[in-house]
């Protein structure tokens, strides 16, 4: 079953993300920060569709998604996304998924890259209210332009004194006096404490698998590592 929603608003929020506001008639969106819907379109005559995680938190009268999508000149589901203009109507689903905060009393660590974070954004917000722990996220992209949701990010980090936030640039200009490289290189810097700490990774799927393999290999047990789960069978093909 789909369900219909309309294109509320969009905003340009980097070069190749856009944020679509949807707004659903007579239903209500219930799940977790950091689940996804996904969004049906036509492809060559035949119904396909791609999933797409909810930016905003569950709440209020529930009837409205928000999603980030970056464009890719042969993605067939963000090339759709990107020609909506307010008005449009399309077919959604239910919102489910893997990721999702499981304990908001034990630390937690966030490491995402490119559209990765689009998940781990709510999870984060929650997190930073509702949290009993120390969050830590580690977000690597190309250049600042493409840093997604970022200045919310900082606006996070300064009204929340146990969450930190580390950028990390693989293109970086000489003025960006931040960290460098990738992700998984500045991952033992965030290993403080592997006790009672919970990690939720997002974002391509050799960085989710070396990751994990990382992780895994500094003593974090398997179970405490959360990911969409398809990630090992794409980064082998």
């Amino acid at each position: 079953m789909t369900i219909s929603v309309t294109v509320s608003d969009v905003h340009r929020m980097t070069p190749d993300v856009k944020q679509f506001r949807l707004v659903a008639d007579d239903h209500t969106f219930e799940y977790e920060p950091g689940q996804h819907t996904a969004v049906h379109f036509e492809n060559d005559g035949e119904d396909d569709s791609r999933p797409y995680t909810a930016a905003n938190l569950p709440g209020g009268d529930g009837n409205e998604l928000i999603l980030a999508i970056k464009r890719y000149d042969d993605g067939n589901g963000s090339v759709f996304m990107h020609e909506r203009t307010p008005g449009d109507e399309i077919e959604t689903e239910e919102v489910d998924g893997n990721l999702h905060v499981r304990d908001l009393d034990r630390d937690a660590v966030f490491l995402a890259t490119g559209t990765g974070i689009t998940p781990l954004y709510p999870m984060l917000k929650q997190y930073a209210v509702e949290g009993s722990g120390e969050a830590h996220l580690v977000f690597g992209e190309r250049d600042r332009e493409h840093l997604i949701f970022r200045e919310s990010l900082d606006q996070l980090r300064v009204e929340h004194e146990d969450l930190s936030v580390d950028y990390v640039l693989s293109d970086a200009d000489e003025a960006w006096n931040g960290l460098t490289g990738h992700v998984q290189d500045h991952l033992p810097d965030a290993l403080d404490d592997l006790d009672g700490t919970d990690f939720y990774v997002c974002g391509v799927p050799e960085m989710v698998v070396e990751t994990g393999d990382l992780l895994e290999s500094e003593g974090v047990d398997e179970g405490d590592i959360y990911t969409e789960g398809w990630e090992a069978d794409a980064a082998e093909e």
